[in-house]
């Protein structure tokens, strides 16, 4: 056996070195051959073929380092620790938290030495001291990332608040509001750093469009924060105040006023404020008070992925896409997705009169303002060679009300104004997707809204009743979608075909004919 083993192996051996033998005695081919023509051998020159100036080459990446950058990206891109902080703040207990590393007479001396170098009231009480050695014992990882993030955010925000004469200390106001997530949105719709609703973010100048939402620009949602945090500040005239009616509406603060019997210190009148005001300032003091003396914690001061000042920006001349700019930079486009947040289809537009800028690394620019004529070039013929054209450009429409029809439901509505069926529950509360006929619904749209007019009534002859006919008697609380829930196969508008039913409204004791089939 081991003999005819040995005789295989031999004959393998000699095939193999036979074959490379044959394959390095053979000439090698100048030029490839083309018999097809008229028979005969013909040489046929080999042309190379001329390279694209736009194209990228495409360069191997290491596997292990490309995975590094994934899971960074994802941490930038990510809404994870908007989750987060916004559950900390809503679940606030104030309750006592075990944490020797910080004693109370250290933390005291701290905060006093804040509030004497800041224009917020930062003394100390317990509740306060909870949630500061609740988030250092319980939050510190998300607390690292934080930090780490803000190195490329508070250098905007402190220009934008200096500019305002907003104490600097509220850059610490938008990790309670979005985490540092430009594009965080809450469940009722506030959206961006500062976490703007949408008439809000429009009377402060925030534009929204098909293309645009500027409450996820970092500038200018941060120039828009600090108009409205300098008007709340003329209203109250206290720093602490002004926050509640940020996060609360300045109703809601005034009506904590009243119920405490005329204080005007916020810890006075927080137990009247709504559960998520109540933690809000806490929180914003517990963040600020952390990162004031985050190397005394022991965290880490660490070179961010971005810093601002190694960006920079570039007035777009024509539209161009994210993907097109990755594309010809070699820039990764979660790169550019991270430096342009605004832009809500990942397409930056040119608008005339609009100053639309796209924000790349310093060591980019160059080469992109260099090759502006070629890359815009490149992106026009990107745009023509699209199977379906781009959506249109158009501002947002302030809230509208919708008011159900008969054959209505979530998905098309949503559909109908561009918008999300997550989005319609969340924006009125909804826990199912059940609807019902008449009930009206708040919709910020992203399609444009066109008040419909009214219908031209068309004289079409309803489909006749047939097959098992039953008859069936309207109770209380029934509705037509409902008695069309009780036999499969049967719409709210064959009722009302069957039943001569121009309206919705319902008698109990009315009869109905039903067609079971």
């Amino acid at each position: 056996m081991a003999f005819r083993f040995f005789i295989i192996c031999f004959f393998l051996s000699f095939g193999i070195c036979l074959s490379q033998t044959q394959d390095s005695i053979l000439p090698k081919k100048e030029s490839a051959k083309d018999s097809i023509i008229d028979g005969k051998t013909h040489s046929v020159k080999k042309i190379e073929a001329e390279k694209d100036s736009t194209s990228i080459k495409k360069l191997g990446d290491l596997e292990f380092a490309a995975k590094i950058d994934e899971k960074w990206l994802e941490e930038l891109y990510s809404n994870n620790l908007f989750d987060t902080i916004y559950k900390s703040v809503t679940e606030l207990t104030f309750e006592p938290v075990d944490y020797p590393e910080l004693p109370t007479d250290t933390l005291k001396k701290r905060l006093k030495e804040l509030d004497a170098r800041t224009p917020f009231n930062v003394e100390y009480n317990p509740a306060l001291e909870s949630v500061i050695k609740s988030y250092l014992k319980r939050r510190r990882k998300h607390l690292q990332k934080l930090m780490t993030l803000s190195a490329f955010y508070f250098p905007m925000f402190e220009r934008e608040l200096d500019n305002h004469n907003i104490p600097l200390e509220i850059k610490y106001l938008a990790i309670v509001e979005s985490a540092l997530k430009p594009r965080a949105k809450s469940r009722v719709g506030a959206t961006g750093l500062w976490q703007f609703m949408f008439g809000t973010g429009k009377e402060y100048g925030l534009d929204v469009s098909s293309y645009v939402d500027e409450r996820s620009d970092p500038i200018k949602s941060t120039e828009a924060a600090a108009k409205y945090l300098s008007k709340l500040y003329k209203i109250f005239g206290d720093w602490d105040l002004a926050l509640a009616a940020y996060n609360s509406g300045p109703g809601n603060v005034t009506k904590a006023i009243r119920r405490s019997g005329g204080y005007q210190n916020y810890w006075n009148i927080r137990h009247n404020l709504p559960r998520e005001t109540a933690g809000y300032l806490p929180a914003f003091l517990a963040n600020m008070y952390i990162f004031e003396y985050a190397e005394a914690h022991g965290f880490e001061n660490l070179k961010p992925e971005f810093a601002l000042v190694e960006t920079d920006t570039v007035r777009v001349k024509h539209m161009i896409t994210l993907d097109q700019v990755s594309e010809v930079t070699g820039t990764p486009v979660e790169e550019l997705q991270f430096l342009n947040p605004s832009y809500k289809l990942d397409i930056i537009p040119f608008i005339d009169k609009e100053n639309y800028v796209l924000r790349l690394p310093r060591d980019v620019v160059g080469s992109f303002v260099n090759n502006e004529e070629k890359i815009y070039a490149f992106a026009k013929e990107e745009f023509a060679k699209r199977e379906k054209p781009l959506p249109q450009f158009f501002n947002a429409n302030d809230r509208i009300r919708y008011r159900v029809k008969s054959g209505d439901y979530l998905g098309k509505i949503s559909r109908k104004y561009g918008v999300r069926v997550s989005q319609i529950k969340r924006w009125n509360g909804l826990r199912s997707n059940n609807l019902r006929i008449g009930q009206r619904l708040t919709i910020y749209p992203r399609k444009p809204y066109v008040a419909s007019a009214s219908p031209v009534s068309k004289t079409t002859k309803a489909k006749p009743i047939s097959g098992n006919v039953i008859t069936y008697t309207v109770k209380n609380g029934d509705s037509l979608w409902s008695i069309a829930q009780k036999f499969p196969g049967v719409s709210v508008q064959n009722i009302k075909d069957w039943n001569d039913i121009s309206g919705s409204k319902l008698k109990p004791g009315m009869k109905l004919k039903i067609s079971k089939g």
